[in-house]
């Protein structure tokens, strides 16, 4: 049985996720719905519209759960991905493209008050990575950009990109392990 680590409740167990169960589903929640939800806030720019994605991005990992493979990468790191994914059709649903909705400067865009990546310093440990992969991080997790589109804005090469999003998280990675 593979479990995920859950400091505050104990364990999450992956096998109840996949069956269905109500409780573990709620424990996911409760365990990643501020992140996701700052994430989401951080590329939508509106709370409100932020709050509704929420709800839909949990419809989602919970209809979508099944899909889930532990050796893909983690679970938060496959919801983020649903999450993304899911404020990138929302802006392009509302006629932006995401690259419309940013600043020229990727450094230059804020993230709301109060919202979970600012609560666990992960905008200041991003400006410990490389100045390349700083780039590269904030246009793919905090703007919304595929990994094409930084290849593409950058006139870099798409595995150039991917190695530097896998160096960058690899990076970031171990400071949480050291936690």
């Amino acid at each position: 049985m593979h479990t995920i680590p859950n400091t505050s409740t104990g364990q999450l167990d992956l096998h109840a996720l996949q069956s269905g169960t109500r409780e573990a589903f709620n424990l996911l929640y409760e365990k990643y719905s501020a992140a996701i939800y700052g994430v989401l806030c951080n590329m939508l720019k509106d709370e409100e519209l932020a709050g509704d994605a929420m709800q839909e991005v949990f419809v989602k990992i919970w209809k979508n759960i099944q899909s889930y493979d532990t050796s893909k990468g983690t679970l938060f790191t496959w919801m983020l991905n649903i999450s993304r994914n899911h404020a990138i059709d929302m802006l392009r649903k509302k006629n932006r493209n995401p690259e419309q909705a940013l600043p020229d400067n990727p450094n230059a865009a804020g993230t709301s008050k109060g919202t979970f990546i600012e609560g666990i310093g992960l905008k200041q440990l991003v400006t410990t990575l490389d100045p390349e992969q700083q780039k590269i991080i904030d246009l793919i997790y905090f703007k919304g950009f595929s990994q094409s589109e930084v290849a593409e804005q950058l006139n870099i090469p798409l595995g150039t990109v991917k190695s530097r999003v896998r160096l960058a998280i690899a990076k970031l990675r171990t400071f949480f392990e050291k936690k």
